[in-house]
């Protein structure tokens, strides 16, 4: 007698509609006991509309829902986490004004006499962090801490109510190519403890050394699920979008030309700790060439790109743009004499999401001519018009188009509206930090020849980067920053993986040229 697939969770035929597109067509998901399923797909595919609704944020026009076998009902996340189904998102649910511990224990808090009672839960946090190697600072304030710092705070969440079905959207996004090597490894054991566990990525690599099974999503709708011991990344790839998609960076070698951004002794305060998050970094960034400053998130490159936008002041230094002293100058000054920022937040610093993707699109530029008569009142014809030229040519997904509320499209999309508005300014100087974080390999690939058609048009490129690959492929000098310093600077096929490792950790530095 043949015997029948236990599944942990079972979704069947799942269908939800929003207005303008059916995100989630009839999709079925079988997930096993104590496995790690990958969940793969371009972004705007439904990957994150289908956890949603399995986390009980959303629910479905069509389809039902299967635990151990069992129908159930999840109207909400309560009813989720009771179930032992815990989840955490791409952009974080924390509450910024609390501590990292009372994040953690939100909802499910320990009271004595109506008084809270920390001392067990940090007794609990303490050792869970422990175990799985997510060291945090229980009593810092979430608004202050790296992202890097939040992902962790969002596991411990996850694990400190021991849910046994585990959702990981996008968890190493923000992640080192350490600390996702150490959250696979997290991974791998608790799904040896008999968690179950779903993980959606675009990471190709990541999921041959996690996943057992990937089931494929395109446009709303199920593909194929395949056992990654029989799979490839170029055939995931191919079916994720359809088509064969390029690894590599195809570029000439720059031709570097005037200086465009000239820093010298940048000086930067740190709001976690006492002493400076940049201390006395001098480099020049040319036009013709894309300088990457790499390094393990939380070694200033946040706080670095902050003085240079204009969001943070500096404590010494000077900041040069073309010639012009721009230390002191407003951050909008700062975009009209030619900078764009990619910024390593979009929900906090990129984007506002309540307004319209045209409104997104234009929120830097509404006031110019082209935008605003002169009675100041907005050509709306206009930003429509110049919105579905970037909405077409950076390929952002939306179900309404530009008119869509910005806050209703998936992750990646939103990164690529960020991406087409800055790139579109035609700025002297492009700061783009992470800018491929949770794109699909085919907008990675996309975005890639956009920075390097854009160094090659003569302009000046800081990449801040945390992914190893991108900053060996793309950039034509590497900066390393640790603890606030350049501590080595490279020229990418002149150096290893390996070495830049050292150089990040903090295991070497360069004195003028010399290796330590």
């Amino acid at each position: 007698m043949q015997r029948v697939e236990q599944y942990a969770i079972e979704m069947l035929n799942i269908t939800k509609r929003f207005p303008g597109i059916i995100a989630n067509d009839h999709i079925t998901l079988q997930l096993k006991k104590g496995e790690i399923h990958a969940l793969l797909g371009e972004n705007g595919a439904g990957k994150s509309t289908l956890m949603s609704v399995l986390f009980g944020l959303y629910q479905p026009e069509e389809g039902e829902i299967r635990k151990d076998g069992q129908q159930v009902q999840i109207n909400n996340p309560n009813d989720a986490n009771d179930l032992g189904i815990g989840m955490v998102h791409q952009h974080f649910k924390l509450v910024e004004c609390f501590s990292v511990l009372d994040n953690i224990i939100l909802g499910v808090e320990t009271t004595k006499g109506g008084f809270l009672k920390k001392d067990e839960a940090r007794k609990k946090v303490a050792a869970l962090s422990e175990k799985y190697g997510l060291l945090v600072d229980p009593d810092a304030l979430v608004e202050d801490i790296t992202v890097g710092m939040q992902q962790r705070t969002e596991i411990l969440k996850m694990l400190y109510r021991n849910n046994q079905i585990l959702i990981f959207d996008e968890p190493t996004a923000v992640l080192t190519p350490q600390e996702t090597k150490e959250l696979i490894s997290i991974m791998k054991n608790l799904a040896a403890e008999g968690k179950s566990i779903l993980f959606i990525t675009h990471k190709l690599a990541e999921i041959m050394q996690a996943a057992d099974r990937c089931s494929v999503l395109r446009k709303g709708k199920y593909i194929e699920t395949v056992d990654i011991k029989d799979s490839t990344p170029g055939k995931l790839s191919a079916m994720m979008v359809g088509r064969d998609v390029n690894f590599t960076v195809d570029k000439k070698r720059c031709r570097p030309q005037a200086v465009v951004l000239d820093v010298k002794g940048m000086t930067v305060a740190s709001k976690r700790r006492k002493d400076n998050a940049v201390n006395n970094v001098s480099f020049q960034v040319r036009r013709g060439e894309i300088v990457c400053i790499a390094g393990i998130d939380g070694n200033g490159q946040t706080e670095l790109v902050y003085g240079l936008s204009g969001l943070e002041p500096l404590k010494e230094g000077t900041i040069t743009m073309n010639g012009a002293d721009i230390t002191h100058m407003p951050i909008r000054k700062r975009l009209i004499s030619g900078m764009s920022h990619i910024p390593e937040d979009r929900h906090k610093h990129g984007l506002v999401l309540d307004y319209s993707l045209e409104d997104n699109i234009v929120l830097q530029r509404y006031f110019e001519p082209q935008f605003t008569n002169k009675m100041g009142f907005l050509r709306r014809k206009e930003i429509r018009k110049y919105a579905n030229r970037l909405i077409e040519q950076y390929d952002v997904r939306s179900g309404q188009g530009a008119v869509t509320k910005t806050r209703s499209m998936s992750g990646g999309n939103q990164q690529k509206a960020v991406i087409a508005r800055e790139i579109d300014k035609n700025p002297k100087l492009l700061i783009a930090v992470q800018p491929t974080r949770g794109l699909d390999v085919g907008a990675i690939e996309y975005i890639h020849k956009q920075l390097v058609a854009e160094r090659d048009a003569g302009k000046g490129i800081l990449l801040v980067s945390l992914e190893l690959d991108e900053v060996m492929d793309v950039s034509d000098r590497i900066l390393v920053m640790y603890e606030g310093e350049i501590v080595g600077e490279f020229e990418p096929d002149k150096v290893t993986a390996e070495e830049l490792g050292l150089y990040m950790s903090g295991s070497k530095r360069k004195e003028k040229g010399v290796d330590e």
